[in-house]
């Protein structure tokens, strides 16, 4: 079985629906969805775990698609009050639960399992994901793309966290996450975790860009993530940033079509369970 790991609030329920339906569809093989969440609505009345019914949509969902999948939604709110509650970043341009796998070395059993992929909520896969789950991560921390901005800005071999192949077994070794959340905590970045990670990782393997495409699409891409990116023109510059669930801009403005049975799927959970 492959695990695979997101962190979101409700707010993004439909999003997550479509990433994760397009990781089922094209998975040769059961998914274990692990969800992070947590109720935190003193700070935005939209960022609450998934309801129960929303849960059961997404079991039906990825289940059809990828007999034997499993879900579970796993509460992180004592875990983000124990390590970051009033920290340097948690005002910062990205959500807290952008945060909350860094909990993955607490909360998972040890050795169950020893990898896990995490996956931001604003990707899709075009392929079977296990294209990236086989790939061989046993002397390294974590796996990961180079980000197409960061790796000309800030290091050469800065890496985009929004797709990671994370060896549990490793981490809880080295103290990566623990240090990543010490350093999360007492210091002011602007891309928090994604910074430390790079900054604090012994043993990182670089991955092909097809398993974390932050621009158009290849033939070999594995995976589409839809984050802000920036195109250069001789006189001015333009920034993307268009998720998939914005499916006319995705149509439209970035002429992607490789999601449309995707979003058939989700028309029809729309009309049948009436979701915004």
């Amino acid at each position: 079985m492959i695990h695979i790991c997101y962190n979101v609030n409700g707010k993004i329920f439909r999003g997550l629906l479509m990433s994760a339906l397009s990781v089922a569809k094209h998975s040769s093989q059961p998914v274990y969805f692990h969800i992070l969440s947590m109720d935190l609505p003193e700070r935005d009345p939209g960022w609450v775990s998934l309801s129960d019914e929303r849960l059961a949509i997404f079991r039906e969902a990825v289940g059809s698609a990828a007999p034997g999948s499993k879900v579970e939604q796993i509460d992180c709110r004592g875990y983000y009050e124990e390590y970051f509650a009033g920290g340097k970043n948690q005002r910062s341009f990205y959500t807290p639960y952008a945060q909350l796998r860094l909990f993955l070395d607490l909360i998972t059993p040890d050795g169950d399992p020893d990898k896990i992929i995490y996956l931001d909520a604003d990707t899709m896969c075009r392929r079977d994901i296990s294209e990236l789950w086989d790939v061989d991560i046993s002397a390294y921390e974590f796996g990961a793309s180079l980000d197409a901005a960061g790796r000309y800005w800030i290091d050469e071999n800065y890496c985009n966290s929004g797709v990671m192949l994370i060896n549990l077994r490793r981490i809880r070794k080295t103290g990566l996450f623990a240090e990543t959340r010490r350093q999360v905590n007492r210091r002011t970045m602007f891309m928090p975790d994604q910074s430390a990670l790079n900054d604090l990782a012994e043993s990182k393997l670089v991955l092909p860009r097809r398993f974390n495409e932050q621009r158009a699409i290849r033939d070999d891409t594995v995976i589409k993530h839809f984050c802000r990116w920036l195109r250069f023109y001789p006189l001015w510059v333009k920034m993307f940033n268009y998720k998939q669930w914005q499916v006319d801009e995705v149509h439209k403005k970035l002429k992607i079509h490789d999601f449309d049975d995707v979003y058939d799927d989700i028309k029809e959970l729309e009309k049948k369970y009436a979701l915004e």
